[in-house]
């Protein structure tokens, strides 16, 4: 009954861990000065990514202490979401994915 929807969950799960992997890559390149942000294709996605990110960052940052340029908010996300699909895969093991 619950397989269709931790089938989802699964799926939903590894497409924010991506999203994050990519959006963290992208921001040390532009932190690095290595991709240019006054290109409009670059500041797009840019943009698009930290609109995904952002409501996931932000509960996350509410509690974390400001360390100046360091945002360590994508790893504890990071951690949440690979917690959180350990927990599925090993509470529904019958689901495929």
């Amino acid at each position: 009954m619950a397989c269709p929807f931790v089938s989802v969950l699964l799926i939903v799960l590894n497409v924010a861990w991506w999203i994050i992997i990519i959006q963290a890559i992208m921001s040390w390149l532009v932190a690095f000065n290595v991709i240019n942000t006054t290109s409009d294709p670059v500041r797009k996605a840019l943009y698009a990514l930290d609109r995904m990110t952002d409501p996931l960052y932000r509960p996350v940052r509410k509690f974390m202490p400001d360390l100046g340029a360091l945002d360590i908010s994508p790893m504890v996300v990071l951690l949440g979401v690979i917690l959180l699909d350990k927990m599925l895969r090993t509470y529904f093991p019958f689901c495929p994915v």
